[in-house]
């Protein structure tokens, strides 16, 4: 790996904003996965993204050493923002200050970052996720990569 791990603090993370947009379909999926793979490549990072409309995978790359068991821990982190409606690495974060936080969660659930809500009109539709590095460099990239769709949609 080539880039160091960040470092959030739960105010940082809590002052992040939604990722609302006007519309997400598929396509808008194919295109935020695309550029989540160049962010990767330029990174030189090794990660596994997953971008799902509601519980349906519309975009999947698996680079470098990823796999299957990157993708079953996305599922998990896809429980957990769908159960708190924020990020995985908020979760994360809301757990480490206090750690009863998340604790009547199902195993099935990860509190991990790694994962980022999408809304369309305050609804959450979509989720980004992203395993295989640090959680908190897997949520790093996946931030940067909504900032550059909506970027592009601006």
């Amino acid at each position: 790996m080539s880039r160091p791990n960040p470092t959030y603090t739960l105010e940082e993370i809590q002052k992040e904003p939604d990722r609302d947009f006007p519309r997400f379909v598929r396509d808008d999926a194919t295109r935020l996965g695309e550029i989540t793979v160049g962010i990767i490549l330029e990174w030189g990072v090794n990660l596994c993204v997953d971008v799902h409309i509601g519980d349906e995978l519309a975009y999947r790359a698996q680079l470098g050493t990823t796999g299957q068991f990157n993708a079953d821990v996305i599922r998990r982190k896809i429980l957990t923002v769908n159960k708190f409606g924020h990020s995985s690495l908020l979760a994360r974060l809301k757990r480490d200050a206090d750690p009863s936080f998340g604790s009547e969660l199902p195993e099935e659930y990860v509190v991990a970052g790694g994962s980022i809500p999408i809304f369309v009109d305050g609804v959450l539709t979509a989720t980004i996720s992203a395993s295989g590095e640090e959680d908190a460099l897997d949520h790093e990239v996946i931030a940067e990569a909504l900032d550059r769709f909506a970027a592009e949609r601006n």
